[in-house]
């Protein structure tokens, strides 16, 4: 694996590797951590603000032995209007990797296209691969126990996605789905179902488009092992924010919804929340809620990932 930009680019046999590390460092975090990165900086050029992403990946860093330099777009020539190319030429003569958080995918695809270090795409408007990982690895991990296989633990497995199924976290589910071999539901308004861009993806890679949509939220929660929703309007999207709202108020993740779901079923949100909106604080606070576990998992998952393409760089 050269880059990670999107859920496909492990292989099958790396894909394993990623998870069984995210479980060991999970597992000895405060010891003896390998330091995979000693010697290394790794730049983080972010478009986007963020918590958890920039602090797990920040710590993460450093736990490996590496040295994080954030870089904030606006503070860079970037932002003056040089090309994406260069900036990416530059900075791979300067550091060890790229960790870019922006809008447009193809911004870290030019940039990995250019660099000559690995890029790692932290979110943009298409994907978000290191969270949908996470989320995977937190339900894995319950599901396989310990010593168990995380990754065949995934497959057969159902996602009910709730609200807008067209943007970052439904296409990373439809592709994520895919590679690990679960099922997917998505329930929204159907202005807001799966575009063309994912089909395209899905399409690019041989892989058929095995997810289900539909506008009934009970019919997608049903027999579901995982309930799933994101916010309403994501940064960018405010000034769409209440149309959205009132579109999507019939999918929210509601304890009636979340009843409707198997009973073992987990509760997933990549956070922030906004309880009342998408999801009720009661199902947020429900046992079976594991959003503050996906949360810490960002930091045990990508230090994995970070691991792998260092030492796939090494080869």
């Amino acid at each position: 694996m050269k880059h990670f930009l999107k859920e496909t680019d492990c292989t099958s046999a790396e894909l394993s590797e990623v998870f069984a590390q995210a479980r060991e460092f999970k597992a000895t975090r405060g010891r003896a951590t390998p330091a995979v990165l000693a010697g290394q900086t790794w730049a983080l050029l972010f478009s986007k603000s963020s918590t958890r992403t920039r602090v797990s990946f920040e710590v993460g860093i450093h736990e490996l032995g590496g040295n994080p330099l954030f870089l904030n777009r606006n503070d860079l020539q970037l932002g003056r209007g040089e090309s994406v190319e260069d900036t990416a030429r530059v900075l791979s003569r300067f550091v060890h990797g790229l960790i870019v958080r922006t809008h447009e995918h193809s911004d870290v695809q030019r940039l990995a296209a250019a660099a000559s270090v690995p890029v790692v795409n932290a979110l943009t408007d298409f994907l978000h691969p290191c969270q949908i990982y996470s989320d995977a690895f937190t339900a894995a991990e319950r599901w396989a126990g310990p010593g168990g296989d995380l990754v065949g633990s995934l497959r057969g497995r159902k996602v009910a996605y709730l609200g807008d199924t067209s943007f970052n976290m439904a296409n990373s589910w439809i592709l994520g789905a895919s590679l690990f071999g679960m099922k997917l539901a998505l329930a929204g308004p159907p202005e807001y179902a799966p575009g063309p861009a994912i089909r395209a993806q899905l399409a690019a890679e041989g892989r058929a488009a095995d997810y289900h949509f539909t506008t009934d939220p009970v019919a997608a929660v049903r027999d579901a092992d995982i309930v799933y929703t994101d916010v309403w309007a994501s940064m960018g999207q405010e000034d769409e924010a209440a149309e959205r709202l009132a579109r999507m108020r019939p999918y929210a993740a509601t304890a009636q919804l979340f009843a409707a779901a198997r009973p073992d079923a987990l509760f997933m949100h990549c956070l922030p929340a906004h309880p009342g909106e998408e999801v009720e604080q009661a199902v947020l606070d429900n046992p079976r809620s594991v959003v503050f576990d996906q949360a810490e998992n960002r930091l045990h998952m990508q230090k994995a990932l970070l691991a792998q393409l260092a030492k796939s760089a090494r080869r």
